[in-house]
């Protein structure tokens, strides 16, 4: 008969939502491996055989955030309309950050996790930004953008709208009598449209 596996993905996935979430609520000073396995209802020799050590766990939470947020964002494919492309990108990050907050706050708030160091992030960090990219040069080379304005800025901007938008939600500072999920795609359309009908270029 063969072994049962405990310490398997679905253990290793547990744990990290649960890491997640005590370092969204407490803060990293706050995670204990000991109080960690107890609230997974699994063992400390489980979560060091998983993850090593506390720092593990906590590399290991922020290559989770990472790999779900790539994850999300290709499920945009790219069609012959990138302008619109990259408004559904902008709802895609929207959409990761309101189902999972406590990691979206690991990959893009906390900055106190012990993730790696830049030369040593996973290459799926720096692709988090190409997709917004591309879709920008597509929309230039197809007559949507103008072609005056560098592509980077224009992705730069749609990215920073989101991310603010998105952060007042999840810091609950939302206007009052205004929701964010109301006015966000609207934001996110007039924002690609001035870029649009912007053709006057830089300096």
């Amino acid at each position: 008969m063969a072994r049962l596996k405990t310490h398997d993905e679905a253990l290793r996935l547990r744990l990290l939502h649960r890491a997640a979430a005590t370092v969204f609520d407490r803060g990293t000073a706050a995670l204990s491996l000991r109080q960690l396995a107890a609230d997974v209802k699994t063992s400390t020799t489980a979560v060091y055989s998983l993850f090593g050590n506390k720092a593990g766990l906590l590399s290991s939470l922020y290559q989770e955030a990472v790999r779900l947020f790539v994850e999300r964002l290709a499920t945009v494919r790219p069609t012959d309309d990138p302008a619109g492309d990259v408004i559904r990108i902008g709802l895609a990050y929207r959409e990761y950050a309101v189902a999972n907050p406590h990691l979206y706050a690991i990959l893009f708030a906390d900055r106190s996790v012990q993730c790696p160091s830049d030369s040593d992030r996973p290459r799926e960090v720096v692709e988090t930004y190409r997709p917004l990219v591309d879709a920008v040069r597509r929309g230039q080379l197809a007559g949507q953008f103008g072609s005056a304005s560098d592509p980077e800025v224009i992705a730069l901007s749609v990215w920073g709208t989101a991310h603010g938008l998105v952060s007042l939600v999840l810091s609950g500072n939302e206007p009052p009598e205004l929701a964010v999920a109301d006015c966000y795609e609207r934001a996110l359309r007039a924002l690609v449209m001035g870029w649009r009908d912007s053709e006057v270029p830089a300096g």
